[in-house]
């Protein structure tokens, strides 16, 4: 039988994220039929990693995948989650849990921006919009480095310049990325999404972009994106048939 796969995200307080993860995990399945998908949170969100692995325990599975919904490997990919796993499975010793590796950078999810890039309204090849790729940012800079590598690979699409941004932690924010634009000779702004779900950060990256251009059109965050739940299964078959010790961050 194969291990289940639990996928686990960051939280919020936002209701909103833990609704767009429930509806990523439903498209997982669908992609997945047979395969026992289950969902656990870092924090703020229930249930709780060791709770599911506690519950996955009881019920007499004693090997795990884990996925991360994370789209970088920042601290909660380098340091909360492993440790969560490490003092869960020291009072479970008889459990087996495998981390997979984080979502991204990813072509797929590359894919997903652009299709809800798309969706708000914004066409690839139009020479008057500049686009800011905007997602969460770390004290991490290997992190930030993969997100303006994405928004590098949109330079050939024809938009005046596509400039990466973050909400905390790292820079340029968003007030700089729109000016970098308009000096580039963008005259309208749009805002292409590197969140998973919606919450408190993607709402200030829209209110930053709107400050500076009313109009500007804000893509939703990927979410429940068939490509999004590909990447999901990649992952957990990648982790399924590697040995657990090599599926932690160094």
């Amino acid at each position: 039988m194969a291990a289940p796969l639990v996928a686990v995200a960051h939280g919020s307080r936002d209701p909103r994220s833990a609704a767009t993860v429930a509806a990523l995990m439903d498209v997982v399945r669908g992609r997945a039929p047979g395969l026992d998908v289950r969902t656990a949170f870092l924090d703020l969100s229930a249930p709780r990693l060791p709770d599911v692995l506690s519950a996955l325990h009881g019920e007499g599975h004693r090997e795990v995948v884990v996925v991360p919904l994370l789209l970088g490997k920042a601290f909660h990919a380098r340091v909360d989650l492993p440790s969560v796993v490490a003092e869960t499975t020291a009072r479970l010793p008889r459990l087996s849990v495998s981390v997979a590796d984080v979502l991204g950078p990813d072509p797929q999810l590359g894919a997903a921006a652009l299709r809800r890039l798309r969706a708000a309204g914004v066409l690839p090849g139009d020479p008057s919009v500049g686009v800011v790729l905007a997602a969460a940012g770390s004290s991490h800079r290997p992190a930030n480095v993969a997100v303006s590598t994405v928004a590098g690979s949109w330079a050939r699409l024809g938009f005046a310049g596509v400039e990466a941004a973050f909400a905390s932690s790292a820079t340029p924010d968003v007030p700089a990325a729109v000016a970098a634009l308009r000096a580039r000779g963008a005259r309208r702004i749009a805002v292409a999404s590197w969140f998973l779900a919606p919450g408190r950060l993607p709402d200030r990256v829209a209110a930053l972009a709107r400050a500076a251009d009313p109009a500007a059109p804000i893509a939703a965050p990927l979410g429940a994106d068939p490509e999004v739940a590909d990447v999901v299964l990649d992952r957990y078959a990648a982790a399924a048939v590697a040995e657990p010790a090599a599926l932690y961050y160094a």
